[in-house]
């Protein structure tokens, strides 16, 4: 119940869709902040594969999703759909929360 709650929350959000949508970023953000920048090396090592600079991919975009932090922090802890869960011995809980920070910068580039 639970879930379904946050998915439909998560569904209401997305009428405030950016303007860059599904384009992919190319090449890194300026000015990241320390934080932000941890954040984007724990993306680049588990979620550009299937994520490719926040376009779709294997996985749908991130860049066309305003989530707030805590969705993206329980979609990567317990996956939904094809993308698996990462659990604390996958991504540490500091890494996460930079993981967090570098998502939704990235989901703010225009």
């Amino acid at each position: 119940m639970k879930r379904l709650i946050l998915v439909l929350v998560a569904a209401g959000l997305t009428g405030c869709l950016p303007v860059r949508r599904d384009t992919p970023l190319v090449g890194d953000l300026p000015g990241l902040t320390p934080a932000q920048a941890r954040g984007q090396v724990v993306y680049m090592a588990n979620c550009q594969q299937c994520h490719p600079g926040g376009s779709a991919g294997l996985g749908p975009a991130l860049n066309d999703k305003p989530l707030p932090g805590f969705l993206i922090r329980f979609q990567v802890r317990h996956g939904l759909g094809a993308m698996p869960a990462f659990g604390p011995k996958d991504i540490s809980e500091a890494d996460l929360d930079a993981l967090v920070e570098y998502v939704v910068r990235l989901q703010g580039v225009r």
